[in-house]
């Protein structure tokens, strides 16, 4: 494998729009069960906050030594202020719209023992005008980047995703998506869609063995006007689906402690690689190679240059 193109990954500058997320963790011991219910009671100990969802995404791009730039909805609230301090310590250069009546979406998990017990989801979806000053802002960064992230976790940010795709390719930069539900055809027109296997599955229905496969994610490429689609697919590594044909890698993963957010890092490794130059082919070898780190990991974590290189 060629070794880490660390200057032509400085230069590239990566755009990031989608739903911006805080991860909060609270650290406990568990020694006992609750008289009041069959739960286990935990002890709080430590608690900390990460960036979730696109901005995990745009963090991991600030890490592997890019230009990351963010554009997300956040609300004027604790969780907001939270995300908006923890980006500008990771380097994520933030583009803000602020939704005075929708919360920032959090998601809330507590550890018992490194075991996660329980997640609490705190969300809604941000209101039209939010939506078209997001489109707006995006019109206005688009031409000082290479390449377009669009991280959809479905919690409204992208529910305008197919003018954001049309916008970016008059403007000809490439398009990758993180994909959710199983209408893909809002995402018509994207360069690349990296749906996990589970996403793939819901998109095209079960497949039989390796040429049905090929033959659904062929289909479901040509019929989305995609160049590519790359399904990550844990233990199984990936497979890129090209109009050449198929490519194929194996999963790298040494130990898997955490799958929370590996389908960010893999994004974001995509993506640099992509604006640095390098070929699908290529850059997938990379994503592979990330996405094998960061699950050794304990919940949201990102991947630096110093790792992969």
């Amino acid at each position: 494998m060629m070794s880490f193109p660390a200057q032509a990954v400085a230069a590239s500058r990566v755009l990031v729009v989608g739903d911006v997320m805080l991860d909060r963790y609270w650290f406990g011991d568990v020694d006992r069960i609750s008289p009041e219910a069959p739960v286990p009671v935990v002890k709080m100990g430590r608690v900390e906050d990460r960036l979730g969802g696109a901005a995990n995404v745009a963090r991991n791009i600030a890490a592997l030594g890019a230009q990351a730039s963010l554009l997300g909805v956040i609300g004027q609230d604790e969780a907001g202020r939270t995300v908006q301090e923890l980006a500008k310590a990771d380097h994520v250069q933030a583009h803000w719209v602020q939704d005075p009546v929708m919360p920032t979406s959090l998601k809330l998990r507590v550890l018992g023992r490194q075991q996660q017990l329980l997640r609490v989801d705190f969300e809604e979806s941000p209101a039209l005008s939010a939506l078209d000053q997001l489109q707006q802002t995006m019109s206005d960064l688009l031409d000082q980047h290479q390449v377009l992230v669009l991280s959809d976790y479905a919690k409204g940010a992208l529910a305008q995703v197919e003018s954001l795709i049309a916008l970016a390719r008059s403007k000809n930069i490439p398009v990758l998506v993180d994909p959710k539900g199983k209408t893909y055809e809002r995402y018509q027109g994207a360069t690349i869609l990296t749906p996990n296997r589970s996403e793939m599955q819901e998109a095209v229905g079960a497949w039989k063995d390796e040429d049905d496969l090929m033959r659904r994610a062929q289909d479901l490429r040509r019929k989305l006007n995609l160049e590519c689609l790359l399904i990550t697919r844990s233990e199984q590594g990936m497979t890129l689906f090209t109009e050449q044909g198929r490519e194929h890698v194996e999963a790298q993963a040494q130990e898997v402690f955490d799958v929370s957010g590996a389908g960010d890092t893999v994004l974001a490794t995509l993506a640099v690689m992509r604006a640095a130059g390098l070929d699908w082919l290529q850059a997938m070898r990379w994503a592979n190679r990330a996405g094998g780190i960061v699950v050794g990991k304990l919940g949201t974590s990102i991947v630096t240059a110093k790792e992969l290189a």
